[in-house]
């Protein structure tokens, strides 16, 4: 609580009664002789998506998807020039390429995160962009798809489409992570249809 108090600027009695209210509305809860983030707090941050239906409208499509190709399934976002995981599905093997969870941040550069950039108003809070990626971004948006062939993390591979909303904006990513023996071309494809699919359900939304 002192630590708490001290950051906010807030005397101890005002911070402790605070947290007292928070802890009655299951945000907050004591831990030991702390606070920490309550159970409440958890479930409404899971809850967060940047278009209204979006963790709805992916739920069965990316179920077909992991069927389909047998492979890791995540949902991602652009936030603050990077790319955070929103959902995934791990492959119908149980195994998880990469250390993939809700709410992890990769860069910008992922899979992922290049198809959402490529199809972005300029503006974005990114580091300076190479001087190749006009030329990538171009490739990318004719093709539909980004790759990474172990860019990011050796002995993980991954295609990326956009998922798209009202107007053609691509409001998220859906991402296919494999090993390198995997045909991404083949992938692609595959994750195009099931992107489609979503954006479609999005658009009507």
């Amino acid at each position: 609580m002192t630590r708490l108090a001290s950051e906010c600027a807030l005397p101890k009695t005002t911070a402790h009664r605070l947290l007292e209210q928070l802890v009655e509305l299951g945000a907050v809860e004591r831990y030991g002789r702390g606070y920490r983030m309550g159970a409440r707090m958890f479930r409404l941050g899971h809850e967060w998506q940047p278009h209204p239906g979006l963790r709805s409208a992916a739920r069965e499509p990316v179920r077909r998807l992991v069927r389909a190709t047998g492979a890791t399934v995540g949902i991602s976002v652009l936030h603050e020039g990077q790319t955070m995981v929103l959902d995934w599905a791990p492959g119908e093997t149980g195994e998880v390429l990469g250390p993939l969870r809700n709410g992890v941040l990769w860069p910008w550069f992922t899979a992922a995160g290049k198809v959402l950039v490529a199809g972005a108003v300029p503006g974005l809070p990114l580091d300076p962009l190479p001087a190749s990626w006009q030329r990538e971004a171009a490739a990318i948006r004719d093709r539909g798809a980004a790759f990474d062939r172990e860019e990011v993390v050796p002995g993980v591979c991954c295609v990326a489409v956009p998922l798209l909303g009202a107007g053609g904006a691509p409001v998220a990513s859906l991402c296919v992570l494999a090993d390198p023996s995997h045909n991404l071309e083949r992938l692609a494809g595959v994750a195009q249809q099931t992107g489609r699919a979503i954006s479609a359900t999005l658009v009507g939304r």
